[in-house]
């Protein structure tokens, strides 16, 4: 008896071991898998700023991150899937830092869309974003691209107009649509330095002038919005 209870004992050992070396080797693909998959997003973005879309194949990028053709596609369905995904890559750590700043916020409209609006406009302004959004604009047509990518940055824009809703719900703005003053108070703040940035007509802004700009563009916005705000009547 006691030597039938050894046996099964080694064989519920011998079980847990082998199932933490499955753990282990599964952890172990999954970490080579993401960091395949990164290394292909890091050269293809490169290829696609450097060459547009229409010039980089993938062929040069698996040329120069290694392996073949269906290992790209095991990642990405398309070309046009990993350009999104490139594109996507460059703002990720971006939203995933103004969402943490709307996580966070007090309950003072002034401050927190001041913070908001110099963190907005130093990472719009950044080279590298005005490199994306001129590829964005350039390749927006082909295949949907730029319905792609517009579908996924509506998590930050549905963040924005969430915030804007508390302020409204508690009375610090003049309740209206959240989601058209989320795109009004975007468009306020791109409106001095952006579209020339994106047109090449001008040097990248320093602190100072992204600090102004942004202060400028809050305090229209918060005029408008204000809890007196005089509403104008539709014609």
């Amino acid at each position: 008896m006691l030597h039938f209870r050894c046996r099964i004992l080694a064989s519920s050992l011998q079980l847990e071991d082998r199932t933490e070396q499955f753990i282990f080797a599964m952890d172990h693909m999954t970490k080579k898998r993401d960091a395949k998959r990164q290394a292909i997003l890091d050269t293809a973005y490169q290829f696609f700023r450097t060459q547009g879309f229409d010039q980089t194949s993938v062929s040069e990028i698996t040329a120069k991150v290694g392996g073949s053709k269906a290992t790209i596609y095991s990642h990405f369905p398309s070309k046009e899937e990993l350009f999104v995904e490139c594109m996507m890559a460059a703002t990720e750590s971006y939203i995933e830092e103004i969402v943490t700043l709307f996580d966070t916020s007090g309950s003072d409209p002034n401050t927190v869309l001041r913070e908001y609006g110099i963190r907005v406009l130093s990472f719009t302004c950044s080279p590298d974003i005005v490199a994306v959004r001129r590829l964005l604009i350039a390749e927006a047509n082909r295949f949907g691209i730029g319905k792609l990518f517009y579908a996924k940055i509506t998590v930050l824009r549905a963040q924005v107009a969430a915030l804007l809703a508390r302020f409204m719900a508690v009375g610090s703005l003049r309740p209206e649509d959240p989601r058209l003053a989320a795109d009004y108070l975007r468009a306020l703040l791109e409106a001095e330095l952006v579209e020339p940035l994106l047109l090449h007509a001008r040097e990248t802004p320093d602190e100072k002038e992204i600090k102004l700009a942004a202060d400028r563009a809050i305090t229209v916005f918060l005029q408008v919005y204000a809890p007196t705000a005089i509403e104008t009547s539709e014609c």
